[in-house]
């Protein structure tokens, strides 16, 4: 039970520092606590569920999401929307058509016109008790059409509620109407004066509702919906906002295996909604590939058609120069004729002529491009290529010239969107100017290597006579000429057939259904395990929090190894109404646990002098209220049952409180005699244990540390001692006056009480530090006020035999259910 003093010889410093520093963290107390608070816990998780299962059922917004699978060809001769780098953003290298379709269907453009041309800044929903849902427009019996020439107020819900037959009647919110109202052919907002809220109104099927900030009528839906509603939400958004929230509800990817399959898929509030969309989009999408790729094969076949025009004057004028070289000259038979060479001539020839005729398409589309004069966009193969990076670019240039156009009426030359939209075309502008560049440079390299092949076959021909150089010059031109007149009939061959046989490049394989998707979100069984546990995790955090912040002793182990100090006891919590628990229930675990310490003291004082006086045992704490008078008073008590002769002194004086439960007259005690008022034989008490006797405190004295710390007390004491067998002395707290730290120099005893749950750590440090300096002999702790419910007072006795019938509490004893399961545990286990 008493622990051995560490006495090692030579204790480094650092050893000494680690006496009386206790644990940040105690992991059984913060168990116990977890285990003793389990309700908090179960109450946390059924609200937890309430919560989840709340926001499952009224609050929580499935999104659905429909996919659309459609093939590309690679006959495209349009422009698209990509950027430059496109293909490098994107990872498509060899699906340039795929990368063009997935720029186009992201675009603003393409999005804006669906936006305009389907309405989808009106925004349907109907509302039950608690929750909103979103329906698609084809899901209302109704539709609401708004004048787009008057202002409109946005984000602001209006509510159609059906009156019978035609009627409906229109219900605004009774505040939030707004002077800034939205303008949807400038796309811009604009102020008006104020007005008073709108009243409701009933109208009719085709019948126009008019307020300062609303102007629309509703127009019936030919289909019979499907879902039958009590009451059509309807919110207007700017054309912007719905762009951009599409925009961002949109998904594009390539079939793995096959690149040139493309999937579209398309997330939103309805999964009508999601279909209805997807299958318009690329409708649309259809309608304006093949329309772009007319245009540009129309414009491509009469270029062509004038190019061929102008080579066939060239061809007829050459070949009669070469008619009348062989009728006048006579030099169409020309001997020894070097025929290898002049073939390959004519072959190099012939391919110059087909470079310079696509440099001449390459000029026109550069031309073109300059003058801005889109609509007369020629095909890149006219000029023998075809890049996307220039189609995307010329696309974007288009776009962008188309939209600068429309600001330019709202915004001056000057202002940040202008900027903004011009730092745009110019990266268009450097993109495709940029793809031209390198067809030039490869044009133009390809015709330096010709013209040097042609030279080195020329030395050749350099022997020949000069009128037979001339008809073979002659020759050569024809050829020439002969041969870009046959590429660039090829080249109007290949555009005229395109322009007959025309269709879309964009066949769809699967196109979006309703087919009963399960929504894809949200996760409503992650959300309800994330409030759930959230809200398991509050009272854990609030214990964990408290265990961390808590700086009380609530552990006897851990007590026991930061001070060293050895334990003496362990008494249970008071339940009497006074402090007499030896005097009045001395059947009690209380009153057996001070017997355990009255054995105990013999080993705390077993070293000291044995020269016929009494033993002063010094009784004191950390600070009051941790139970040192009521120690005091039961330890008195049960040494003088012993039969010794004992008496018990209370020496703190600021504080009196011995005399109030023995029934003792306070007007003369220690103070008065310490002041020499009365003598020692008027402060002396008896009370109804024949063995014990009681000194007072007495009026609470000005100077108590003085009268404490006098030579009379001191004498007082040894006085005693001749008397007595035990003198319990009930001194001051250590941790808020020095007095009992004197004291102690003159005890053969000291107790100090450490309260459960109430002494703070940190103030057991000095008591600590000064017990191993050796400046306190003879220490023993008491542990006060222990809980039996939190356990078996770690084998220090107390507790021990509850539920057996030892003590007076057996009667009213019911065992803990942990304890019930253990045990019901072992009786099965024990059965033979």
């Amino acid at each position: 039970m008493i622990p051995e003093k560490d006495t090692k010889v030579g204790k480094s410093e650092p050893q000494k520092d680690k006496y009386g520093s206790f644990a940040l963290f105690d992991i059984e107390h913060f168990v116990r606590r977890i285990l003793k608070n389990w309700y908090w816990f179960v109450l946390m998780l059924f609200i937890g569920y309430v919560i989840s299962w709340v926001y499952s059922k009224y609050y929580a917004q499935s999104i659905y999401a429909s996919n659309l699978s459609l093939s590309i060809s690679n006959n495209t001769s349009s422009y698209f929307t990509p950027n430059q780098s496109i293909n490098f953003i994107w990872g498509q290298n060899g699906n340039q058509d795929g990368v063009y379709l997935k720029k186009m269907l992201l675009s603003r453009s393409h999005n804006e016109f669906l936006v305009k041309e389907l309405d989808l800044f009106v925004n349907y929903s109907t509302k039950g008790i608690i929750k909103s849902t979103y329906i698609d427009k084809t899901d209302s019996p109704i539709f609401l059409q708004i004048d787009k020439k008057h202002l409109q107020q946005i984000n602001y819900p209006i509510t159609l509620i059906p009156k019978g037959g035609d009627s409906y009647e229109v219900v605004l919110p009774e505040e939030g109407q707004s002077t800034s109202l939205y303008s949807y052919e400038s796309e811009g907002f604009q102020s008006i004066n104020a007005y008073a809220k709108p009243a409701n109104k009933i109208i009719k099927i085709n019948e126009w509702y008019n307020s300062p900030n609303l102007r629309f009528r509703l127009l019936r839906n030919t289909e019979t919906p499907k879902i039958k509603v009590d009451n059509i939400i309807v919110t207007l958004g700017s054309v912007n906002q719905s762009v951009n929230d599409i925009v961002s509800t949109i998904g594009v990817e390539f079939d793995k295996e096959i690149g040139t399959i493309m999937i579209i898929n398309k997330r939103g509030f309805n999964l009508n909604s999601t279909v209805n969309f997807l299958n318009k989009s690329v409708a649309e999408l259809q309608k304006k590939r093949l329309a772009d790729k007319n245009i540009v094969n129309k414009n491509t076949d009469l270029y062509l058609q004038n190019n061929v025009d102008n080579i066939r004057k060239k061809l007829d004028s050459s070949a009669a120069v070469l008619n009348y070289l062989k009728t006048s000259e006579k030099l169409y038979n020309i001997k020894d004729r070097d025929e290898k060479s002049l073939d390959k001539i004519k072959e190099l020839e012939g391919r110059k002529a087909d470079i310079v005729s696509k440099i001449s398409s390459l000029n026109n589309i550069k031309n073109t491009l300059q003058a801005q004069d889109f609509e007369k966009m020629i095909s890149t193969n006219a000029a023998g290529f075809e890049d996307g990076f220039f189609s995307a670019s010329v696309t974007e240039l288009k776009a962008l010239y188309a939209k600068k156009r429309e600001m330019a009426m709202i915004y001056k030359p000057n202002s940040e969107p202008i900027r903004e939209i011009n730092r745009l075309i110019d990266e268009a502008k450097a993109g495709s100017s940029g793809s031209l560049r390198n067809y030039y440079t490869k044009y133009y390299d390809e015709i330096n290597k010709i013209d040097q092949q042609v030279a080195e076959a020329n030395i050749d021909l350099n022997s020949y006579p000069e009128k037979e150089r001339k008809y073979l010059d002659a020759e050569r031109g024809y050829s020439m000429i002969e041969a870009t007149y046959n590429s660039l009939l090829g080249r109007q061959n290949e555009a005229q057939m395109k322009v007959a046989t025309n269709q879309s490049d964009i066949t769809v394989i699967d196109p979006a259904k309703n087919l009963g998707q399960a929504p894809i979100g949200p996760n409503v069984k992650a959300i309800k395990m994330g409030i759930m546990t959230g809200l398991l995790l509050l009272p854990f955090l609030f214990i964990l929090i408290g265990e961390v912040l808590d700086n009380k002793i609530r552990n006897i182990k851990e007590l026991l190894s930061a001070t060293k100090i050895p334990l003496l006891g362990v008494i249970g919590n008071n339940s009497n109404e006074n402090m007499l628990t030896v005097l009045e229930h001395p059947k009690s675990s209380v009153s057996e646990a001070f017997r355990g310490i009255r054995a105990s003291m013999r080993f705390l004082m077993e070293n000291n002098r044995e020269d016929g006086k009494g033993k002063t045992i010094l009784v004191t704490s950390s600070i009051g209220g941790e139970g040192k008078t009521y120690i005091s008073i039961n330890l008195a008590s049960v040494i003088g049952l012993s039969d010794k002769k004992t008496i018990l002194l209370g020496m703190d004086l600021r504080k009196p409180k011995i005399f109030g439960d023995f029934k003792i007259d306070n007007k003369y005690g220690i103070s008065n005699y310490l002041t020499g008022e009365v003598g020692i034989e008027q402060i002396i008490n008896n009370t109804n244990i024949p063995n014990l006797d009681v000194a007072t405190s007495g009026p609470i004295p000005p100077n108590p540390s003085e009268l404490l710390m006098s030579k009379r007390n001191i004498k007082f004491i040894e006085e005693l001692k001749e008397k007595y067998d035990f003198i319990i002395i009930d001194s001051p707290p250590v941790g808020l006056v020095a007095d009992s730290y004197e004291l102690m120099k003159y005890s053969d005893a000291n107790i100090y009480v450490v309260r459960h749950e109430y002494t703070e750590k940190y103030m057991l440090k000095m008591i600590t530090e000064k017990y191993h300096n050796e400046e306190i002999n003879h220490l023993g702790l008491i542990y006060n006020d222990y809980n039996t419910k939190q356990g078996y007072g770690y084998g220090y006795g107390y507790g021990y035999g509850y539920g057996y019938g030892y003590f007076d509490e057996d009667k009213n004893y019911e065992e803990p259910l942990l304890i019930k399961i253990r045990n019901k545990i072992q009786t099965i286990f024990n059965k033979k």
